[in-house]
């Protein structure tokens, strides 16, 4: 277990969410199986864990204050995702647009036991912002950033699985997860637990490989691929989930296959003729140009320059993935503002 003490700082964003040093991280656990750590195994005791990156209060000012639309906020109940005319509405006068967040509509929906989704927090919420980079810098993958906000004793989501890493970390309330083996080990971005619905229901009638209650400052490290659901208790639940579209293999197959596809063997017409809904005609035509990419993946004086093509190709969509810190001039510091209780309190 780290020794350090969980806070803000210039401490690893990764050794705020799991209680053991990176290389054993990313040796036992990383795409392999999960890891649920409580507040006080991450160094800290209080319920105040997380609460310089979010808070009950940061709901209410990007609900109330922030203009936020969509796709950066949808509701859901019961596992099924609201329309969002249900809580937006016209921006106003000057405004020309349609599906600014109406707060009213919010409450009410929220009221009624639908979950608050805050997506995209990465890129509206600056301390969380901050945090993401760091954490996706520390990881060599891109990180996005949601926060859910779950009335009390409401769900919002189906058992189901995500195509990427997840981080949770729990900043106010208490949240009840359950947590099932994979059904589909390591889904690509194009493969989501949709395609397995029955597969996944009938996993989630078994027994949950993790069964717990989150606390504020409690978090958990998901791989892809790992069935889960949750609840909130007693009372208002709020917990952001940091996802990680790890660079997988299949990446790098694709890059490398677009750099060696520039071979003349390859770059040849089909026959005159062909037809692909003839399976028989098919056939010879895939095995020759598997042969021929082969050949030229095989060839080790080509080595070099594949693994720089893929090189920059994967460096230009990290680029892409993860956005560079905003440009700004530095400003004075503000007074920390007096808040009163919110809905989300």
């Amino acid at each position: 277990m780290t020794t350090n003490k969980r806070g803000p700082g210039d401490r690893p964003a990764l050794s705020r969410c799991v209680p053991v040093d990176a290389s054993r991280f990313a040796a036992e656990f990383w795409g392999r199986r999960p890891l649920f750590t409580r507040a006080t195994d991450l160094g800290r005791s209080d319920p105040g864990g997380f609460a310089d990156l979010f808070s009950v209060y940061a709901v209410d000012e990007l609900v109330s204050s922030r203009a936020l639309r969509t796709p950066f906020v949808r509701m859901a109940k019961e596992g099924t995702v609201l329309p969002p005319a249900r809580f937006t509405g016209p921006g106003g006068f000057g405004a020309e647009v349609g599906d600014q967040l109406d707060s009213a509509k919010v409450l009410a929906e929220f009221a009624n036991g639908a979950t608050l989704v805050l997506q995209g927090l990465h890129r509206t919420w600056p301390a969380v912002a901050e945090f993401s980079r760091r954490l996706s810098a520390e990881l060599g993958h891109p990180a996005q950033v949601n926060a859910y906000i779950t009335p009390a004793s409401s769900r919002g989501f189906d058992p189901h699985y995500d195509v990427h890493d997840v981080f949770v970390l729990q900043i106010a309330g208490e949240k009840h997860w359950r947590i099932h083996e994979p059904v589909h080990v390591d889904p690509l971005r194009d493969q989501p637990w949709s395609d397995h619905r029955e597969e996944v229901a009938a996993r989630a009638a078994e027994a949950p490989v993790i069964d717990e209650t989150f606390r504020p400052g409690d978090a958990l490290y998901l791989p892809r691929g790992w069935i889960h659901s949750a609840e909130a208790l007693g009372g208002v639940s709020v917990h952001l989930t940091i996802g990680v579209a790890a660079y997988t293999r299949a990446d790098v197959v694709r890059e490398a296959v677009a750099r060696v596809a520039d071979v003349a063997a390859l770059r040849a017409s089909l026959p005159v003729g062909f037809d692909p809904a003839d399976p028989a005609a098919v056939a010879p035509v895939v095995e020759d140009t598997v042969d021929a990419l082969i050949a030229a993946l095989s060839d080790p004086s080509a080595r070099p320059a594949i693994a720089a093509a893929v090189a920059e190709r994967l460096l230009l969509r990290q680029r892409s993935d993860s956005p560079p810190s905003p440009c700004a001039r530095s400003r004075p510091s503000r007074r920390r503002r007096r808040w009163v209780r919110t809905p989300w309190s």
